[in-house]
């Protein structure tokens, strides 16, 4: 008798259950806090002393821990969870199957190892936007200082285990502001863009809330009509909130990257695009977040 040998694939399913005002979900996985909210890509998190992550996003803060395939979110409801976080943290999306298809090389190997824990996060996408306008030539540190104070100054107060946190201003609530009403947050030139994306995204001039149903092209230029949005703010917004993940952030430290491991350093910015594009395809951004954060993290090629 012919033995046949039967493969069976064992499909973990998430479970998110309700209590004591925080959602378990079990089941998660290539998921880290620290990878996640550490990676650059948004700037309202903050590491505790337990190694969870406190922040505010849709007006709310929360805790969010995980370990051993079971993740913690404090101070939501299940509804909460299903209608907005499990999106936020981008939960439906089988990261092994992007790791898979970008896994080309010992490079790229290796910054997946290292940064196994990212997911690329759809954020709010007025926040998204403002916050890469202000994080253009500026560090993360300063970046976070400038969006806590536009959040302090316009945006509304919420508490949250004996803590005061300010949501992110919405476009409504920057709709009247002038560049010298912003002048305390010592944003610099950076005032001038945030007075024009706020006054292009009010008049419909600019269709933010579209975005993620043109092309990336279409949508990239769309980003691109208001004053100091380049190619790069506009991958990042892209990419971050408006889930077009061929989208490809280039700075200094991806184009020294992709420049170290792949090309040489004479490799212009629309050729990194172009091989960016090419080699990695469909899933080009978050490639180039696991790039991102090993570089940055292990000083690739300074």
């Amino acid at each position: 008798m012919r033995m046949i040998s039967v493969k069976i694939r064992l499909v973990i399913q998430m479970k998110a259950t309700e209590t004591n005002n925080a959602v378990i979900i079990e089941g998660i996985s290539d998921f880290s806090p620290e990878h996640t909210f550490m990676c650059g890509q948004c700037f309202r998190w903050e590491a505790e002393p337990d190694g969870s992550y406190t922040g505010i996003a849709f007006s709310k803060p929360v805790n969010i821990s995980c370990s051993d395939g079971i993740a913690v979110i404090k101070n939501i409801t299940l509804s909460e969870y299903e209608n907005q976080w499990k999106h936020y943290l981008d939960l439906d999306t089988d990261y092994s199957k992007i790791k898979k298809a970008v896994s080309h090389d010992d490079s790229v190997r290796k910054a997946i190892d290292f940064g196994w824990g990212i997911r690329i996060l759809n954020q709010e996408i007025f926040e998204c936007l403002i916050s890469f306008i202000i994080s253009t030539q500026n560090a993360i540190p300063r970046i976070k200082k400038i969006v806590a104070a536009l959040s302090q100054m316009y945006g509304e107060k919420k508490e949250f285990d004996n803590r005061v946190y300010y949501a992110f201003p919405t476009a409504e609530q920057l709709s009247d502001i002038t560049e010298a009403d912003l002048a305390p947050l010592r944003a610099g030139y950076r005032a001038a863009y945030i007075v024009d994306a706020v006054q292009k995204v009010k008049s419909g001039e600019v269709d933010i809330c579209s975005l993620s149903s043109m092309s990336y092209q279409d949508a990239k230029n769309e980003l691109m009509k208001i004053k100091g949005v380049g190619p790069k703010v506009a991958d990042c917004v892209l990419l971050f909130s408006s889930g077009k993940k061929e989208a490809f952030p280039i700075d200094v430290w991806v184009k020294r990257t992709v420049q170290t491991l792949y090309l040489d350093n004479k490799a212009t910015t629309k050729q990194i695009e172009r091989f960016a594009s090419e080699y990695f395809g469909a899933y080009a951004g978050v490639a180039q977040q696991y790039l991102f954060y090993y570089s940055r993290e292990n000083n690739l090629g300074k």
